[in-house]
């Protein structure tokens, strides 16, 4: 049986750099407070845990006093920096390049559009980390739309400053963009700005490719990633034979039978080491079906 590993698939640059200043910290530090879990992986997150990483919440990061604090790639709000500077926290910031533009932009932008009674608004996933950071930037004043169906919650009598979550789809992103314009008051000014990562967002192409490619697939992502589901999802349409797994437990050998191809990939949370694990796992199956 053929198993591959999409070589596109695996960690984004923004996580990269995030888990290296965890592991760079770490290396003279017996602990490091992360301000949520590093990346959107369970797998991951256990094992710096063993190193010494200590995921907190909000709450208790707000309980903290003389500390050092990672910041992960998907941002913080700017009263999480107010506090750290009142209470003598260290931030390692590790917030995504990518992301650190757009929450300026969003910032900028707030406060011209706040001059003209405009509305901020965010295409992304209400509570997830990223779009909280952003949310952040705005007092919590920007819209947030999540589909569609989110679209009354906009004044169309009023200008639109539209962005995305870096991590959102293209072609839903511009499916949102139709709809508002065929809404707008006429001579009401609309700002699109697409701010979607092409690092993340060019991974859709070439996932469908790597589908059909294979007899199964097998997509590894933790539970709580959204650009793991977003990807799955394209690849399940590419090819209806795929599992979703976060664990290497999950996988079961009765999928197999019949099969000589099989294809691994991840989102851009996913480690490599696991998807490497997954493929020894799927190769001590096939020995067993020969």
């Amino acid at each position: 049986m053929k198993v591959e590993i999409d070589k596109n698939a695996g960690f984004c640059f923004g996580v990269i750099k995030a888990i290296n200043m965890a592991e760079k910290e770490l290396v003279h530090d017996e602990m490091l407070y992360s301000l949520g879990d590093i990346v959107h992986n369970s797998e991951e997150v256990s094992r710096l845990e063993k190193s010494g990483l200590k995921s907190i919440s909000s709450e208790e990061y707000f309980k903290l006093k003389d500390s050092k604090v990672l910041i992960r790639a998907h941002g913080q709000p700017p009263e999480i920096y107010e506090y750290a500077e009142e209470n003598n926290i260290e931030l390692i910031d590790a917030t995504c390049p990518v992301v650190l533009n757009l929450q300026k932009k969003i910032r900028i932008s707030y406060k011209r559009c706040t001059r003209d009674n405009g509305q901020i608004v965010i295409f992304g996933k209400k509570g997830h980390a990223e779009v909280i950071a952003l949310m952040g930037q705005t007092r919590n004043n920007a819209v947030i739309v999540e589909g569609l169906e989110d679209l009354n919650k906009i004044d169309f009598t009023r200008p639109v400053c539209l962005y995305s979550q870096t991590t959102k789809s293209v072609e839903d992103f511009y499916q949102i963009v139709e709809k508002i314009k065929t809404k707008m008051k006429p001579g009401v000014r609309l700002e699109i700005h697409d701010t979607i990562c092409r690092h993340v967002s060019n991974r859709a192409p070439r996932i469908k490719q790597f589908a059909v490619n294979h007899d199964i697939i097998l997509f590894v992502a933790g539970k709580k990633s959204s650009n793991g589901r977003l990807l799955y999802n394209i690849c399940r349409k590419e090819n209806p034979n795929s599992y979703y797994i976060s664990r290497v437990n999950e996988i079961d050998p009765e999928w197999f039978k019949g099969i000589e191809s099989v294809g691994i990939s991840g989102a851009t949370s996913t480690p490599n080491w696991l998807m490497a694990k997954v493929a020894g796992r799927v190769k001590e199956i096939s020995n067993t079906l020969v």
